[in-house]
């Protein structure tokens, strides 16, 4: 994937130079640009569904309704990956180098969220318990910020990604188990009401995925727990 660790800046970037003026992504913004991520569509395909978007309403701009987040872009999106999956039939393309980061900041960026899950405060569950699982994972972020610091150049980005990748969906996972239902309803029905003017531009799978990872952002938030993902560097 094209300039992968600034996937999500690059989006941000170009979305509100083509609004014109600088409007902060909200929550499910951020999650929409996950789900793309994590379905393996191309920095370019995101940026031509925005500009496919933008480029229409600039032929017939409207006082009254504005292009104000990522979900009136969703279809445009899509479309636009199809129509780069069908171009690029045949071709194969060498995967793009990984750049733009160093060695100390990735170990300072670990050793901070290690540093994090030890004084985060969390909840304990019949059966599960978030605060061991949070110490075992800083634990595992310690010795990764280790390994890589021995090393004389960095090794492939994307399998240090793999794996904190896992470790955050352990946590998300012991989260859910040790959150009251009711507490869970009320942020799925935020999600619900926030999706609501988006649902007929996106298909089911990806408005599940979306409420999926508002839920986990939400969760995060309430116990101030670090993004482990190197997107969030």
């Amino acid at each position: 994937m094209q300039n992968y660790f600034n996937y999500f800046t690059e989006i941000e970037e170009h979305f509100q130079r083509r609004r014109g003026g600088i409007l902060l992504l909200a929550a499910l913004d951020w999650a929409l640009i996950e789900t793309w991520k994590e379905a393996g569509i191309p920095l370019e395909a995101v940026l031509r569904g925005i500009d496919a978007v933008f480029d229409h309403y600039d032929q017939k701009p409207s006082k009254t309704r504005k292009i104000n987040s990522l979900g009136f872009c969703a279809q445009e999106v899509l479309t636009a990956a199809e129509d780069m999956k069908e171009a690029a039939m045949g071709s194969a393309k060498p995967p793009a180098a990984e750049r733009g980061f160093q060695k100390a900041e990735i170990v300072a960026f670990l050793r901070r969220n290690a540093d994090q899950l030890v004084n985060a405060k969390l909840p304990a569950g019949s059966g599960v318990s978030v605060q061991r699982l949070a110490q075992e994972t800083a634990g595992r972020l310690r010795e990764m910020a280790t390994e890589i610091e021995g090393m004389s150049s960095l090794a492939r980005l994307e399998d240090l990604e793999r794996k904190l990748t896992v470790a955050e969906e352990k946590l998300f996972a012991a989260l859910v188990a040790t959150t009251a239902d009711e507490e869970i309803v009320t942020v799925r029905t935020q999600a619900d009401h926030e999706l609501a003017p988006y649902r007929r531009k996106m298909p089911a799978a990806q408005i599940d995925q979306l409420q999926k990872q508002y839920l986990h952002k939400r969760l995060l938030e309430r116990h101030g727990l670090p993004r482990l993902s190197l997107f969030y560097m």
